[in-house]
């Protein structure tokens, strides 16, 4: 079969493709899956640099959509011919996976295979991130670093639904029009502006009541500024790079909370797993939560879409067409 192999960690060029991987067999418990698309997220990146090691060689990706094929034994969920996505599990960036049935999520029928690869991992990462730290409301304000990413625009989306007001913060004028029309109140650019002092200009001195940092370094501590009292910061990712240690105690003249968070441990069970998206799949349906597909480019160009991540030269979700 074909497939994306990393055989050494670096740069976007270590991604490269092979045609004659041996095809997977399912398992008991596992299922088949034959994939059509495959989304990109930057904890591929991690992955490939090494900054999350992973056993050489692999094939990357945690994120993807299809049709079963084969049902090992035992795996009840599903059955041949269904249409599923998941994320979570390694092997993405391939034309086969086995994977545990209990980690597919059941397609509706008039959703195309880009958009299920589109928003396993950015759609429930918004949902935990909405829900499960300070769930915003009216009177809030939440600060969302990198407004015009995938899981970005679904934050901003997410947050007007529940009544708050929202501050995003962009790299350029392309991506604040892309924020703005997620629905962002007021859109900072972080590379002529200073967040913390316009979040608090935009918010008469308060600050946020909540902020999601999926940026790190460049950003972390500036949000200690931009926070408000008694407000809460989530870190959920690192596409500046790690945000530096701080001591605890500088926590406490606002009463700050720092919570730090990761998909895997909100999806573990196969209840929380099928809420969430289910959730996703619902607010998709109902029209307000909008997913935007930046560009879909085939298999054998899994680098360049890497490159296109990297450089910050995307405006919503890449996807890999497999099939």
């Amino acid at each position: 079969m074909k497939a994306i192999v990393i055989r050494s960690y670096g740069e976007a060029d270590v991604l490269r493709l092979s045609v004659s991987e041996p095809k997977p067999r399912p398992g008991a418990g596992q299922a088949l899956i034959r994939i059509h698309a495959a989304g990109i997220n930057f904890v591929d990146i991690y992955q490939r640099r090494g900054a999350y090691p992973v056993a050489l060689p692999f094939i990357p990706g945690l994120e993807a959509s299809g049709v079963v094929e084969e049902a090992g034994e035992n795996a009840a969920e599903v059955r041949p011919g269904d249409r599923v996505a998941y994320t979570g599990h390694l092997g993405s960036y391939s034309e086969y996976t086995a994977i545990e049935a209990g980690k597919l999520i059941a397609l509706p029928a008039d959703m195309s295979f880009e958009q299920a690869a589109a928003f396993p991992l950015q759609g429930m990462t918004a949902h935990y991130l909405i829900h499960e730290f300070r769930r915003p409301g009216p009177g809030d304000t939440v600060l969302v670093h990198a407004a015009a990413g995938g899981v970005g625009r679904l934050l901003v989306q997410w947050a007007k639904h529940l009544g708050a007001m929202v501050i995003g913060t962009v790299s350029t004028e392309e991506k604040a029009a892309v924020a703005r029309e997620a629905g962002a109140d007021h859109v900072v650019l972080y590379t002529r502006q200073d967040f913390a002092a316009e979040t608090k200009r935009i918010t008469g001195g308060r600050g946020a009541t909540l902020i999601l940092d999926g940026v790190g370094k460049s950003t972390f501590q500036a949000d200690l500024d931009a926070v408000a009292l008694r407000g809460h910061i989530v870190i959920f990712g690192a596409a500046s790079g790690p945000a530096d240690p701080m001591p605890p105690n500088s926590l406490m003249p606002k009463s700050i909370s720092v919570s730090g968070g990761s998909l895997v441990n909100f999806t573990a069970s196969r209840e929380d797993l099928l809420r969430r998206a289910g959730d996703v799949l619902s607010a998709i349906k109902a029209g307000w939560l909008k997913l935007k597909i930046d560009r879909v480019l085939p298999l054998e160009e899994a680098a360049e879409a890497h490159r296109l991540l990297e450089g910050r030269k995307t405006t919503g979700k890449v996807i890999l067409k497999v099939a």
